[in-house]
């Protein structure tokens, strides 16, 4: 299949994914706003505040998907990735908040502890429930779509999500607790615990998307494969490698390579031979861009009389 309509299905399929997390979060916002309001509990109001961080994470993937998708032009040669880092480091700070608020106001309830507060707990619990269930599919299909596109913004819409529905059902429980045993503080105890896997989650997040806004190198694995593909090519002419620089913007990655040739190899051999090297490394990533810079393994200043290379034949065509 051409390399243009792979890039389009994958566009297509991120904006799907972050679509539908707009749609699923807005229908569980006016739920969850309903439900507090109707049975007057202070924690599902609260998770609704929690979900609206969620829907305002969703708007910033689908806007990024949708701005990382667009060619590359003038203003932006390398495209447009670095929207989707952008996106996803934005939105990796709204869980540490989030984490943060559902701290604060579980301290709040352990500070109050004692104080009476009655509300009706059924139609809160039905509601609580529906939307862990629906956002456990929702982030499930993220978390597919985010590793199959390799896009670091649904990755954190998806985190989202899922930390929802580990505060939700923390919020279960605490219903549960109020509805057959009164034990009002189990609600904050449980809401603690679940903000502190939030929080690790969120800062964890932070560190990936500031490392690819920053031009961090690509894993030490992805390295690894570039010099084993490398390495196939020495007896094609390959002499050395001064240089092997990588970076990631949005899903896609970035190699440049520095390589020592053969100072008289051909220069239509050179190229046959970096474009076959370019080949297999994107035989192995998807979604990369490779530049090469060749330069000779032997300088003197009269080359004729250069001796170092003179056993080796020049690349092979295929």
């Amino acid at each position: 299949m051409d390399k243009s309509n792979i890039t389009e299905q994958t566009n297509v399929k991120k904006k799907v994914a972050a679509g539908l997390s707009i749609v699923s979060n807005s229908f569980l916002i006016a739920l969850k706003i309903v439900a507090g309001l109707v049975s007057g509990s202070i924690s599902i109001l609260s998770e609704a505040l929690h979900s609206l961080v969620d829907l305002v994470a969703s708007f910033l993937a689908f806007f990024s998907v949708m701005k990382s998708s667009e060619p590359a032009d003038d203003d932006h040669p390398f495209g447009h990735g670095k929207y989707e880092d952008l996106a996803g480091f934005v939105e990796a700070l709204l869980i540490i908040v989030t984490a943060l608020y559902i701290v604060y106001i579980a301290a709040e309830k352990l500070i109050k502890f004692g104080i009476e507060h009655h509300f009706e707990t059924d139609l809160g619990i039905w509601i609580m429930l529906f939307s862990c269930v629906l956002n456990f599919i929702v982030s499930r299909y993220l978390f597919y779509t985010a590793k199959k596109t390799d896009s670091i913004a649904l990755q954190t819409d998806a985190e989202h999500l899922s930390m929802d529905v580990y505060s939700s059902v923390a919020i279960l429980l605490g219903l549960f607790a109020v509805k057959f045993t009164g034990l009002y503080i189990l609600d904050p105890i449980f809401a603690i615990i679940v903000a502190t896997i939030i929080l690790r989650t969120g800062l964890s997040l932070t560190k990936k998307a500031a490392n690819n806004l920053l031009d961090g190198a690509l894993p030490a694995s992805d390295k690894e494969e570039i010099k084993a593909i490398l390495e196939k090519f020495k007896d094609r002419g390959v002499m050395g490698v001064k240089s092997v620089k990588t970076s990631k913007s949005g899903s896609k990655r970035v190699i440049q390579l520095t390589l020592y040739l053969p100072c008289k190899m051909e220069l239509l051999d050179g190229h046959i031979l970096c474009d076959d090297i370019e080949k297999s490394i994107e035989e192995k990533f998807d979604n990369v861009s490779v530049i090469i810079h060749a330069e000779p393994n032997c300088i003197s200043e009269n080359r004729t009389t250069c001796t170092q290379c003179k056993n080796l034949t020049p690349a092979k065509q295929g």
